[in-house]
């Protein structure tokens, strides 16, 4: 297919010379001699390269230059200047021009500088189609699942990746919220800007409100110098609010007037700062339980959930397992290492607490720890081999009998695992008051496990 150049030009000579010249060339040129002609014809003619001269009565190169840009940004516009007038081409390629020649020209120099613009031009229309698969296609090559659970999710990220609307993401600690965050902003349009995570409750709370928003000189007791805050890092990109249900009560208003003006003034500043970022924020807290109690305001709450995200525990997609297994297995050490059956079955019985993460870790340590490259249920802790095998919440007693106290003591742990290790919440599972629970929790030395 031919390349289209359209060429304005209103000296008539110059003109006819280089229709003639760039046709020799095999290109489809039109021609004109006047800026504002030449604009109604690019709408018509939507070539892929334009020439026009800089000095033109009526309308100028340059305002024909800012007229193309405007409309088509992607369009690449050569500027004819006379020789000893270079100052005026570089006020064009401030302006966006691809290049400049400069009269009197020869007939080569006019060919190489219209290939080297199609090239260039050819360059960019491939990288952008290539972006655009990319973007289509979603980049989930850090999260694994094929439930239909996380098929759901997947959905979602898909729909909302390329927009700027606020995601909330709920779920248990070791979901995998940052890895649902972090791929929201490597498929959207802010890719290539900064992705900045925050933990609200891992920073000291007389340190969060600088840390969030920055803070002038002098603007507290130890304040020697300007910080730059974690909005002002993303301008242009995405900030992850990790555990925002933890955030202090006292900082959500000024969060939420970030979020409704777009703009943050720094602790001790007297001017805001307009800012482009998009808010993604996370919780493994009940969030509607927060704001009934209200430690967390609504308002707040509605401004961030745009777009609510709810990653399920690893309990109830337990189908995932052995995805999740083959893939820590290539992560840590090789995919030639494997699982025999009734340790898979083993993993995937389990309740898992700790989710992914806990998952992975206890995958990464039978790595290390093994004695052959097939993993078989002898090599898992003891927590997997226990007596009173748990599956599914139901227990099984082996044919020998079993001790009622420790098959109690398994059921109050069943309970507790299921529900996070919410008391209230395993209390009410097991239809007994909270105290009693508590009493049983104390009664067989139940702790819960580190996170």
């Amino acid at each position: 297919m031919k390349a289209k150049i359209l060429v304005i030009d209103d000296d008539t000579s110059l003109r006819r010379i280089l229709e003639y010249n760039l046709q020799e060339e095999g290109y489809e040129v039109q021609a004109t001699a006047s800026g504002e002609e030449g604009l109604f014809l690019f709408k018509q003619f939507r070539p892929d390269l334009v020439i026009t001269d800089m000095k033109m009565s009526g309308m100028d190169g340059l305002k024909v230059l800012n007229s193309i840009k405007e409309s088509s940004p992607d369009t690449l516009v050569i500027i004819i200047t006379a020789f000893g007038t270079v100052d005026v081409a570089v006020e064009a390629m401030k302006a966006g021009a691809y290049d400049y020649i400069t009269k009197p020209f020869n007939r080569e120099a006019l060919k190489l500088t219209v290939k080297k613009a199609l090239q260039f031009c050819g360059l960019a229309e491939e990288n952008k189609r290539l972006k655009d698969e990319l973007r289509d296609k979603a980049d989930f090559r850090s999260i694994v699942g094929s439930s239909i659970e996380m098929e759901k999710v997947f959905e979602i990220v898909r729909k909302v990746a390329d927009t700027d609307a606020a995601v909330f993401i709920t779920g248990e600690s070791g979901t995998g919220k940052e890895l649902i965050a972090r791929s929201l902003h490597t498929n959207s349009l802010r890719r290539d800007a900064p992705f900045i995570a925050i933990n609200c409750s891992a920073i000291p709370r007389d340190l969060l409100e600088s840390e969030l928003f920055g803070h002038t000189k002098g603007a507290f007791t130890g304040a020697i110098r300007e910080k730059i805050g974690k909005f002002q890092l993303a301008d242009g990109g995405t900030i992850f609010l990790d555990e925002v249900g933890e955030l202090l009560l006292e900082l959500q208003p000024k969060l939420l007037r970030v979020l409704q003006e777009k703009e943050v003034e720094p602790l001790g500043g007297t001017k805001p700062q307009k800012l482009d970022v998009r808010v993604i924020s996370a919780t493994s807290l009940n969030i509607d339980r927060a704001i009934a109690d209200g430690t967390f305001r609504e308002d707040l709450y509605y401004r961030l959930s745009v777009i609510p995200i709810h990653l399920p525990p690893l309990r109830e997609r337990q189908t995932d397992i052995p995805l999740l297994v083959k893939y820590f297995c290539a992560k840590h050490c090789s995919d030639k290492i494997s699982f025999n059956k009734d340790a898979l079955d083993a993993l995937i019985s389990f309740s898992w607490p700790g989710n992914v993460r806990e998952l992975e870790n206890t995958v990464e340590r039978l790595l290390i720890m093994r004695s052959s490259d097939v993993i078989s249920i002898g090599d898992l802790p003891d927590k997997f081999r226990e007596h009173g095998t748990r599956k599914n919440g139901v227990v099984s007693l082996p044919d020998e009998g079993y001790s009622l106290e420790q098959l109690e003591r398994e059921i109050v742990i069943e309970a507790l695992e299921r529900n996070a290790w919410n008391q209230t919440a395993a209390a009410r599972f097991l239809r007994i008051p909270r105290h009693t629970l508590i009493y049983r929790i104390e009664k067989y030395s139940i702790e819960m496990p580190e996170r």
